[in-house]
């Protein structure tokens, strides 16, 4: 699958985190979504982008949609690696780890710290 042109990639990101900091819409936004950072495991760059998740308790789960046409998930394959979240407004450290199914859909797993 072919990826998306990263300027249509960088203004729909743009727009997703306008709406999770409005007054208007950033409550009900921020049920869903979320701002990721991470730290490239090749470039050792800083890198944030806002995703869909679901929350229960302490484990965040994030499902990849398109994965093939996609990078960021795969810092997290293996053992996975260390993640931010901005989670009711606070940013919350947690360990990542990808998967990747029998029908090829990509689950990101996040255990917060406490």
């Amino acid at each position: 699958m072919k990826s998306l042109p990263k300027k249509t990639v960088n203004r729909v990101n743009a727009c997703v985190s306008t709406l999770r900091s409005s007054r208007r819409f950033g409550r009900l936004v921020s049920k869903r979504l979320t701002i990721v950072t991470y730290t490239g495991r090749r470039s050792g760059r800083t890198f944030s982008t806002p995703v869909a998740f679901r929350r229960v308790d302490d484990i965040v789960t994030i499902g990849v949609q398109m994965p093939d046409a996609k990078k960021w998930w795969r810092n997290f394959l293996a053992e996975g690696g260390p993640i931010s979240l901005e989670l009711d407004g606070i940013d919350r450290a947690g360990h990542a780890i990808a998967r990747r199914d029998d029908k090829g859909r990509v689950t990101v797993t996040v255990r917060l710290e406490d």
